[in-house]
């Protein structure tokens, strides 16, 4: 790399960490600053501007702080008060966001949670966050009857756009609310410490852990990108992705509201309809996942694909490959690749926008950005230590785990989870001296010679698809409690044209009982959202266990979905079966050229 590269890529970089960092700031845990506060302060900047676009219909800042204003005059008449939780189970639309910044204004935190869950992993997610009232959609109210079982009998539920099923109407009752701002007395003990948000994240086991975000954290969230992507009142952002994950519903929507630029909000994303939203709407930045992108390259050639105006967008999980074939085809050169977790305190950003990677870490900034990559483990996933006992970082272009110091400075923090035992699993002690503490990204990754840092896998049993974590001892749960199953062993298999990995689970039956594919997938449906279902089959003998009776998963990553390397029966559910059928030669070379698509 000659001279003039160096200098322009080392400059490129201090510029932009530094004016990221500085737009972030340093909010301390007491300081008197809420998203409330914040939100409030830029409605009274950009109160004429449009801050929300969805479907056929616009809503200024004015407009959208007066409805947030009328959902915390409701949780002040439900007797809700500074310190209670609220869950929100709703897909995409303006008043998921009215709802959740018009409960921070009268202090009260809110549970977000995926629209696609049911049954009992979602009673899960809705009795740790301990609220004392649930609100959804309507496209919500039968998922929700799922897990009523298991929830609560004094569980308030309230449906915004329908009713039934004991879930109360809200609408009615929402438009007898005043629409002025409550009075700031009801959020006067609030500081930026206090909780914000519950956003679930799937640990390497069991069920979903709420992760919490306080004010400090959501405000820092929601300006980490305005910089990167250089966010002016001027732009309109094209959002698509779920509002209950952290990507789209803090960083994307703060990009926006923070600048008064406009929210360009669908209900989901379609690969179909993207480019006449992008143009129609005149878009000129996004939010994006490796997945939507990948959807995009694969798509069939549209004509607007190349008439619209998006000059920018931020996300993560782009792949190398598909990055540079989504530069060539659409022409967005400015995509700002990042890493982080919504709970971690380990955050990368590739300002330098270098293909493939996440972001770098140069010697200069050690002590500013306080993440190292150290030797782990993989099969114990455990550090490996030194003589002295300390764990030791990582060579170059060695694989290793990131974690991020703990301290009590702002960006280092880690405020953990609603289980207090589940925030301890994600603390490594004594790492490079005597009393420090690190937090475990359970991430493995790699940096090369110039200090760009590449994500490498997960470690532990999670797999990522359809943009989701999945755990695979959630899904080993629900599998062993169909009747046929004795035993089931779940992970993730690389298939050919798709992001992350496909579930594939590794069955033994139990003695006299056959495969039935049909009714094997009508439990899953019934047991688990449609991201967490097995794509993939496997019937065995007899489980692969290691010499502590763990078992096996190694070899049947390995072999995956190839039938030369298996003697045992394959079944795979395609797209839009309601059965698990032989996996043939034929269906397997079609999958293999990607002609089949998951």
């Amino acid at each position: 790399m000659g001279l003039f590269s160096t200098i322009k890529r080392e400059y490129d970089y201090v510029t932009g960490v530094l004016g990221t960092l500085r737009r972030i700031g340093s909010i301390s845990p007491d300081d008197k600053l809420t998203v409330a506060d914040l939100f409030e302060e830029k409605v009274d900047t950009y109160k004429a501007n449009v801050a929300i676009r969805y479907e056929d219909k616009i809503f200024t800042y004015g407009e959208l702080d007066e409805r947030a204003n009328q959902y915390a005059h409701w949780g002040v008449a439900q007797g809700l008060k500074a310190g209670d939780t609220v869950a929100l189970f709703m897909d995409n639309r303006p008043d998921y966001v009215a709802i959740w910044l018009g409960l921070a204004k009268i202090g009260v935190t809110t549970a977000l949670i995926n629209y696609n869950l049911q049954g009992s992993g979602l009673a899960h997610c809705i009795k740790i966050a301990e609220p004392r009232a649930v609100i959804m959609g309507p496209d919500q109210i039968g998922l929700y009857r799922t897990a009523t079982p298991d929830l609560p009998d004094d569980l308030a539920a309230w449906c915004i756009g329908g009713e039934g099923d004991g879930c109360q109407a809200l609408a009615p009752i929402l438009a007898d609310m005043p629409d002025t701002r409550p009075a700031a007395t009801l959020r006067e003990t609030q500081r930026a410490g206090d909780l914000c948000l519950f956003i679930y994240t799937s640990g390497t086991t069991g069920l979903p852990k709420a992760a919490r975000l306080t004010h400090a954290r959501v405000i820092g969230m929601m300006r980490s990108f305005i910089v990167a992507c250089n966010i002016t009142e001027r732009d309109r952002i094209y959002l698509t992705l779920p509002l209950y994950h952290a990507t789209g519903g803090i960083c994307g929507v703060g990009q926006a509201f923070l600048t008064g630029a406009s929210l360009i909000l669908r209900d989901k994303f379609s690969a179909t309809h993207f480019w006449e939203d992008a143009v129609n709407y005149r878009a000129t930045s996004f939010v994006y996942i490796g997945e939507l992108c990948r959807y995009l390259v694969s798509a069939p050639p549209h004509p607007l694909e190349k008439a619209h105006a998006i000059r920018t967008g931020f996300g993560n999980g782009l792949r190398a490959d598909v990055w540079q074939q989504f530069i060539d085809r659409f022409g967005i050169r400015d995509l700002v690749e990042f890493y982080g977790s919504t709970e971690g305190n380990v955050s990368f950003i590739n300002v330098n926008k270098k293909i493939g990677a996440i972001g770098r870490l140069p010697p200069y900034m050690r002590n500013k950005l306080r993440h190292r990559i150290i030797r782990v483990d993989v099969e114990t996933e455990q550090p490996i230590r030194d003589e002295e006992g300390f764990c030791m970082e990582t060579e170059v272009d060695e694989v290793g785990e990131a974690i991020g110091e703990i301290s009590d400075a702002p960006r280092q923090r880690f405020e953990g989870y609603k289980d207090p035992s589940q925030t301890e699993k994600k603390i490594l002690r004594d790492v490079f001296k005597p009393g420090d503490m690190y937090f475990r990204t359970g991430d493995l990754m790699k940096r090369d010679e110039h200090h760009f840092i590449y994500f490498v896998d997960r470690m532990g049993d999670t797999y990522r698809w359809k943009a989701e974590n999945v755990s695979t001892n959630e899904v080993a749960e629900a599998l062993a409690r169909f009747d046929a199953i004795e035993l089931p062993n779940v992970y993730g298999v690389e298939i050919p044209g798709t992001e992350g990995r496909a579930g594939m689970a590794a069955l033994i039956l139990k003695p006299e009982r056959e495969f039935d594919g049909k009714a094997l997938a009508a439990h899953v449906d019934r047991e688990l959202p449609y991201f967490a279902r097995p794509v993939f089959i496997r019937v065995q003998k007899e489980a692969e266990t290691t010499g502590t009776f763990k078992f096996r998963k190694v070899e049947l990553v390995d072999q995956g979905i190839e039938s030369s390397k298996i003697d045992d029966p394959l079944y795979v559910r395609l797209p839009d079966s309601d059965a698990f059928t032989p996996l043939t030669s034929d269906i397997e070379d079609k999958i293999n050229k990607s002609e089949i698509s998951f």
